[in-house]
Formats: structure tokens, sequence, C-alpha cells
């Protein structure tokens, strides 16, 4: 039976604009009748990922996630002498092993795919193999995708390839979209840019005027692990996995999505994190927020009405998980290194 972990984040952030939508304001879901922000599962993984906590524990084992494998391919070919003709024939025909080419941009395939250090090695080691003989490539030297990639991202947030379905990893964590447990209102900043060169003889106007929607919350985030596949995606190195699990908790923890950073900064740390490991099935607690959180301090209550919709699904239910452990930072219980010691041991 497979081994879950759950990861439960109360994290509040000030005015910001984390995650925005298609006209620059943030996004938002209808909760229980009442309006919340929202920070998309996607921001919230890439931010993860591309974090310097993140890189600095995986670094050897992080995947590059792209449409460029073709311009890559066709600049070191070049690089070595290969004539252009000639290293875009070669170049599209390596990329295409990890996406259809582009009919406009050849040298671009048509969806992102994420690429373990392990086939970018291949891909180079191909290349220079033929620049050294002087030739395109055969089709048996075109295997250059890997079932079980040993990179970190991807096997925690998984992969897809269209063009070749086999090579899809399925992911070990799921990642909830964060949702405010207090109810929003999304307000308007209305600001201008003075032109340090206008004089106020001249023209005492603005150079530019704008205005940019900002909200701000405590947030919701749920993250589900199944250790199981992660080690498995991991051709079975317990030992990275865990390493995995320590980045995951480290950057969902501390790093904020990059949205209006330099306009808000809005950078924030949890403020209440509970973890849960054992074979049962995974539940969120969201539905502790359905009545959204008001007054004076919504993560007081938040963390009340999460720890009340644990116990009570506990009493319903019988054991959730078989271990526990909390970080609580408003009453100085618990830590990071407790909950990152607590879900690799």
């Amino acid at each position: 039976m497979s081994q879950f972990i759950q990861m439960h984040l109360l994290t509040m952030y000030p005015p910001s604009n984390l995650n925005r939508d298609d006209l620059g304001r943030p996004k938002t879901a209808i909760v229980g009748g009442s309006e919340r922000l929202r920070i998309s599962s996607q921001s919230l993984k890439r931010a993860w990922r591309t974090s310097e906590q993140f890189q600095e524990a995986l670094s050897d084992y992080q995947g590059t996630r792209t449409k460029r494998l073709g311009e890559e391919v066709f600049s070191r070919l070049t690089e070595k002498g290969v004539a252009e003709k000639q290293a875009t024939e070669w170049a599209v025909k390596i990329a295409g092993v990890f996406g259809k080419s582009k009919n406009e941009k050849p040298l671009e395939i048509e969806q992102l795919a994420h690429i373990s250090p392990e086939e970018w090695s291949a891909v180079n080691d191909l290349a220079d193999k033929l620049v050294e003989d002087n030739r395109g490539p055969e089709t048996e030297e075109l295997g250059l995708l890997r079932q079980t990639p040993k990179a970190a991202d991807i096997a925690l947030f998984g992969r897809m390839l269209a063009s070749s379905p086999a090579h899809n990893v399925e992911a070990a964590a799921q990642v909830s979209h964060a949702f405010t447990v207090n109810p929003v209102k999304i307000e308007d900043d209305f600001f201008t840019a003075v032109d340090d060169l206008n004089t106020h003889e001249e023209d005492a106007g603005a150079g530019h005027m704008g205005d940019a929607g900002f909200g701000s919350g405590v947030f919701y985030t749920y993250c589900c692990i199944n250790k199981d596949l992660l080690i498995s995606n991991l051709q079975n190195d317990e030992e990275l996995a865990n390493q995995a699990l320590s980045a995951l908790a480290q950057s969902a923890a501390t790093v904020a999505p990059t949205g209006k950073q330099n306009s808000f900064a809005s950078r924030a740390y949890t403020s209440y994190l509970l973890a849960e490991k054992g074979p049962q099935q995974p539940r969120s607690l969201s539905v502790a927020f359905l009545k959204a959180a008001k007054g004076e301090d919504p993560l007081a209550v938040a963390i009340e009405n999460l720890e009340k919709q644990r116990a009570n699904f506990e009493q319903a239910y019988g054991a959730c998980a078989d271990e526990f452990k909390v970080m609580n930072v408003p009453k100085g219980e618990g830590s990071l290194e407790e909950i990152i010691h607590f879900i690799t041991e």
C-alpha cells in the first residue's frame, strides 16, 4: 500500500498580485459563495522548482522545461563548424524526439517538454558524435527519451509528452490551487510615474499613469505526495526521494510566486504547516474554509477551523493518517526542520 505525505499550509500574503489572469488582475475563485483570491498550482510549482532552495538541494537532478531544444542543438552544431542547413536538419530530427516541430519555426517544438539531465546529456553526446562523423542521426540513435528519468522535478510534478506517451511520467505530488480563507475584494492601485527631466515650469504632469489590481489574505495550500511513486520515479533512489521531499517542503513554506514582487514586496513564510503521513486515502481539509473566516485575525480563525476539521474527520472516519506533525508560528510551536525530518525519516 502506498505511503502518502500530506501538507496543509496557511500563509498570509499582504497586498499583492502574485498570479494574474489574462487582464492582469489577481486570479480569484468563488468558495462557499464568497470571492477569494487564488494562486494556481502551476504558478506555485514553477516558483518552487525554480527557487534557489530547490536548485541548491537538487542541482544535479533537475530537468529543463523548454520548447527550444532544437535551437540549443543547432547552436552546438554550428559552433563546431556544421553548416547551418545541415545543422538545422539534424537539430530538427533530434528535437522531434521530444515533440512535433512547429511549421513556422522548425527548431522549436509545439509543446513544452520537460527534459531530464541524462536526456540532455544524451542529446549533447549525439550532437558531438554527428559532428565527429560528419553525418546525420540514424534512427536507432534517436532513442534519447528515458521512461524513468532521474530528475526530481519531473518525478514530483510529472511530464506529458503528446508525441511519446510511453515516456510520460505520472506526478508523485499533487498540489492544490491556493485560495484565501477570508473573503476578498480586489482593489485598484492607481499610480503615476514622473519624468525626471520634466520641469515644473514646462510640464508638471505625470510621464505615465496606470492601475494594478491587488488583494490580501491568508491562503490555504494542500500538497499530497505519494512517496512510493516518488521513489519509483527516481529509479528507486530513496535518498534522492528524501532530498526532493525536503526541497519541496522548504520551498513550499518559504518561496512566494514572483508576480508583481517588485511592486508589492509580498514575500511571505508559512505561518502554519500541518504534515501527515500514512497509507490512508488522502483528503484535503479545504472544507474547513467553506465558510469564510472573518474578523481581525483570520489566521487564528483559520488555524482553529483547520484543526477542528481534522479532528472531525478522524471522529467520522477513524485515523486519516498514522502520524502528524505541526508547525504553528503564532504559538511558537514546532519548526520547519522538524517537519522536514518528519516527512523524510
